[in-house]
């Protein structure tokens, strides 16, 4: 016998006759011979009609008044589907989330979840029960037990850290689609279907704006090692699985607040390979890479810096061995890249360094904490180390630095984080995995240009760290390649993506400590569009990127910014040619499937 967590969400669960299905779905697995509990959202769109309530009595009503407004919401849909249970013969239990024992942060409309005392589900489950729960809340973990909603996604969040605390044997999420899909229905309705995905995977398409899924779930899963399945409320399909890593231990208090960083990790066998002033325009980057794959040439990190003028850089890293062929195939379509026959303009300059390391931080819980790359970016700082290049994904932040300061590096975030070296000497490559699993666009961003930010040590950790402060997260981050020398100090740009609503905080936030810190003006651009491909499958494939890259060239979409982790490309496009992106891309690695699948209204 298995024990069950089973969550729908608001459309699941939107009418009396939606309930009553998922009454029979949820007694046909007691039937099976299963322990069940149900979590489950407020009925179709009534949180939205709460919150309106709320604005027309208040522009600016209390988060705590909110959070004991919107919790009413799942409240009402317990107690139905309890009722509905109870009607078809099948005992049944009620409870919210704070009868359940989900003690949380004294934080409203954003709790995290501290632990659960799932004492009382299990004794109602040893009698037979199914037990049903109020996703989206729990209650403080102070002595005035406050009511709190843990914010978007939340009974994502409440349904898997049950299914960790009560250890099930996994976790089903029900939802409008059948599965896991190669990228948004909505948008190209070829999509198709995944039985499998990685967790890892998985959290970098949850973060890019992939909606079946939240990231904060994505993680606990990854953590405790829960079994998912994202399958469809209209139909018997099996849907797909999220597979976990084999968890470390760890303990269920301070579940969602656990250490973020596992690991750091230092890989010395980099050379970095750096093209200044290519002309910014569709095409450079798809013919470079192409060269690159044609000479079956794997590279880790690329990135491509914002713009300046009518250039832009573009800086890739290889293995050492690989190092004389890239170099080989960068100085020979160099001038192919230029504009101008005039040697001295010094257009599509080849620049090469030898001397550099990798060091990165790795771990789940990173996610919508922005002072984790903060405190990675201080502790270089503070160890005298400057930063060459960042790398940024949902669970890794990399930095390249000078080779010969890779064991300090290593030592001191070690220390900062309280975790251990991990070897990556053999990075495991699996040519079965497919190289890309989807393709994600988020219309939902801006990018913001930080200019002349002096290039020594500790200048990425104070900008990053006001952002930080502010509680303002930062997704991709890119600093430039070119170096220009100001009042006698070395300066470069530094441009980051972050969410449109926090753009102009941002902008304010970095502009009033502009003169302090010594960066110039700060300009920000809501006019973009972020189109990612991600792949557990890329590590070891040349030519994943090329093949990206040139999708988009035959589209005559430029690209303005480009940057890498080991399982992801992002490309920064005009926010007007984000959907011929996504759907260009999505075609180029032939994931598009014969069925068509249409999102229920």
């Amino acid at each position: 016998m298995a024990l069950v967590v089973q969550k729908y969400g608001g459309t699941s669960v939107g009418s009396v006759e939606r309930i009553m299905a998922v009454a029979k779905r949820a007694i046909a697995c007691c039937q099976a011979g299963n322990s069940l509990v149900v979590v489950v959202s407020a009925m179709g769109k009534t949180t939205d009609g709460l919150v309106k309530l709320a604005q027309e009595i208040s522009t600016t009503p209390s988060r705590r008044e909110m959070d004991m407004l919107l919790s009413t919401g799942e409240q009402v849909t317990i107690a139905l589907l309890a009722m509905a249970l109870q009607e078809l013969g099948q005992p049944a239990i009620s409870l919210t989330g704070a009868q359940v024992g989900i003690m949380t942060e004294a934080e409203h409309s954003r709790a995290r979840i501290l632990h659960i005392k799932p004492e009382r589900i299990a004794r109602q489950l040893k009698e037979g029960k199914v037990v049903v729960v109020a996703g989206f809340q729990g209650i403080s973990n102070t002595s005035e037990l406050e009511i709190t909603t843990l914010g978007r996604g939340g009974s994502d969040t409440s349904a898997v850290a049950l299914a960790a605390a009560l250890k099930a044997d996994y976790c089903e999420i029900y939802t409008d689609v059948p599965g896991i899909l190669t990228t948004d229905p909505r948008l190209v309705p070829e999509a198709q279907l995944m039985a499998e995905i990685t967790c890892d995977e998985m959290l970098e398409l949850a973060s890019l704006g992939a909606k079946v899924l939240h990231p904060r779930a994505v993680e606990i899963a990854r953590n405790y090692g829960v079994e998912l399945v994202v399958r469809s409320s209209w139909s018997d399909e099996p849907g797909t699985r999220v597979v976990s890593p084999i968890p470390r231990e760890r303990s269920l208090v301070g579940l969602e607040i656990a250490r973020p960083v596992d690991g750091v990790e230092l890989d010395i066998d980099q050379a970095r390979v750096a093209i200044l002033r290519v002309p910014d325009r569709p095409g450079v980057a798809a013919r470079l890479f192409g060269e690159i794959a044609k000479q079956n040439l794997d590279v880790d990190l690329i990135i491509q810096s914002i713009h300046e003028g009518n250039t832009n850089d573009i800086a890739f890293t290889v293995t050492l061995p690989m190092l004389k062929r890239a170099e080989s195939v960068a100085n020979a379509i160099a001038p192919v890249l230029r504009s101008h026959n005039d040697a001295t303009l010094q257009e599509a300059e080849v620049m090469i360094q030898k001397q550099i390391a990798k060091v990165s931080i790795a771990g789940a819980g990173m996610i919508g904490r922005p002072g984790v790359a903060a405190k990675m970016f201080a502790t270089l700082s503070a160890a005298g180390i400057n930063i060459q290049m960042i790398s940024t994904s949902e669970v890794k932040v990399s930095c390249v630095i000078d080779a010969l300061d890779g064991d300090r590096a290593i030592n001191a975030l070690c220390v900062a984080f309280e975790v251990t070296k991990q070897d990556i000497s053999n990075k495991i490559v699996n040519p079965a995995l497919p190289p890309v699993r989807g393709v994600a666009l988020d219309l939902n961003q801006a990018r913001l240009a930080i200019r002349q930010v002096p290039d020594r040590p500790g200048t990425a950790a104070r900008l990053f760290g006001l952002l930080a402060e502010n509680n303002i997260s930062v997704d991709t981050i890119i600093q430039s390649q070119r170096c220009r020398i100001v009042d006698g100090i070395p300066k470069r740009d530094i441009a980051c993506t972050v969410a449109q609503l926090d753009a102009q905080l941002a902008k304010k936030t970095l502009e009033t400590a502009a003169v302090e810190f010594g960066w110039g003006e700060i300009v920000v651009d809501s006019a973009i569009a972020k189109v990612s491909i991600v792949g557990a499958g890329m590590l070891g494939q040349p030519g994943i990127a090329a093949k990206m890259f040139q999708s988009l060239a035959q589209q005559q979409i430029n690209i303005q910014m480009i940057a890498t982790s080991e399982i992801k490309i992002s490309c920064v496009v005009p926010q007007e040619e984000g959907v011929k992106a996504l759907k260009a891309i999505h075609i180029a690695f032939g994931l598009e499937g014969s069925d068509r699948y249409l999102v229920p209204a």
